[in-house]
C-alpha cells in the first residue's frame, strides 16, 4: 500500500522557523562581536544547511552556521596551464594568519558567549542547546578559490574550505548549493523543497525503525538527489511526484549525478564531499520498501 497523500502533505511542512531564526541571530552576534581577535579582518557569517535552505523538518534541531574568513584564502590551481600557474605563484602573497590561530580565536569568541556549551568537534564547533536556544554547528572556514582558464582569462569559482580534526582540507560551495536549490524550487513551481522535506521525513522514520543507519543519508545529499531529477517529474500530487522521481532515479546513471552546488559529483566513493555508493543505494531501497509496505 502506497503512503497516503495526507501523510505526504504532513511531511512536506517546514519545521520550526522562529526558534531557529533566534538561535542564528544569537550565534551571529557572538561571532561578530567587536572584541574578537579576528574583528579587524574581513569575514562573513551566513547560514547553510536545512534551515538556511528552507528544507528543515520538525525532527531537525541544529542550526548550521558558517563563518568565512576572506582576508586569507586557500586555492586550487591544478586546472591552469603551467604558464598560468607560474604567473599565479609569482604574484602570490602568502597569508600571515594561520588557520589554527583563526579557529582558536573563533572558539574563544563562542566560549565568551556560550561558555561550556561550546565543544569543537571533528568538522564543526558545536554549541549545545540551552533554554530556548537550539543546538548549532559552526563551521570555521576560509575563502577557497578554484581557478580555471575561462574566456576572460584566469578566473575562479569561490567556495569555502576548512580543516577537520585530522587536518584534512574539506572544500565546499554552500552559496552555490543554496542558490541552485532555490532556482530548482522555482523551476518546479514550488514542488522541490516540500519534496525534499518529505524525503527527509521518510529518512527519519527509516532511522527510527532501524532500517538504515543514522548518518547514512545526510540532508545535503537528499537535496542533491532530488536536484538531479528533471523538472517535469515534479507536480500534480506529492504521490505522483515521488513515484516519478524515484522511478527516474533508479533508471538513471547515478554516478553522473552532481551535488546541488554543481561543483562535485553526488554519488562517489572515496570523496569527503560525495555520498558513498552503498549508502545511496541502501537509502533508495529502504525508501521503496517503506512506500510499498506502508500500513
Amino acid at each position: 500500500m502506497a503512503i497516503p497523500e495526507s501523510q505526504l502533505e504532513t511531511w512536506s511542512h517546514q519545521g520550526s522557523i522562529k526558534q531557529s531564526s533566534s538561535t542564528y541571530g544569537t550565534v551571529k552576534r557572538a561571532l561578530e562581536a567587536s572584541d574578537t581577535k579576528y574583528a579587524g579582518k574581513g569575514f562573513e557569517v551566513f547560514l547553510q544547511g536545512s534551515y538556511g535552505n528552507d528544507t528543515n523538518i520538525y525532527a531537525e534541531s541544529d542550526v548550521d552556521v558558517v563563518i568565512r574568513l576572506d582576508s586569507v584564502y586557500y586555492y586550487d590551481i591544478s586546472a591552469l596551464t603551467l604558464d598560468e600557474q607560474a604567473r599565479f605563484n609569482a604574484a602570490l602573497i602568502p597569508g600571515t594568519y594561520p588557520y589554527a590561530d583563526y579557529k582558536g580565536h573563533v572558539v574563544a569568541a563562542l566560549e565568551e558567549s556560550f561558555g561550556s556549551d561550546v565543544k569543537p568537534d571533528k568538522k564543526a564547533v558545536k554549541i549545545k542547546a540551552n533554554g530556548s536556544r537550539r543546538s548549532a554547528d559552526v563551521v570555521v572556514a576560509t575563502q577557497f578559490r578554484r581557478y580555471y582558464s575561462g574566456l576572460l582569462g584566469v578566473q575562479y569559482e569561490p567556495g569555502v574550505c576548512f580543516f577537520n580534526s585530522s587536518n584534512d582540507r574539506i572544500v565546499n560551495y554552500p552559496k552555490q548549493h543554496s542558490a541552485n536549490c532555490t532556482a530548482k524550487h522555482q523551476a518546479t513551481n514550488g514542488w522541490f523543497k516540500p519534496m525534499v522535506r518529505i524525503l527527509k521525513n521518510m529518512r527519519s522514520k527509516l532511522i527510527d525503525d532501524g532500517k538504515i543507519e543514522n548518518g547514512s543519508a545526510p540532508s545535503y545529499f537528499l537535496e542533491g538527489l532530488l536536484y538531479n531529477v528533471p523538472d517535469d517529474k515534479f507536480g500534480k500530487t506529492y504521490s505522483d511526484t515521488f513515484v516519478a522521481a524515484i522511478n527516474w532515479i533508479f533508471e538513471a546513471k547515478r554516478e553522473d549525478f552532481v551535488c546541488a552546488n554543481r561543483q562535485h559529483y553526488l554519488v562517489r566513493d572515496s570523496a569527503a564531499t560525495s555520498w558513498p555508493v552503498a549508502d545511496c543505494a541502501g537509502f533508495l531501497d529502504a525508501v521503496v520498501t517503506l512506500w510499498k509496505e506502508w500500513q
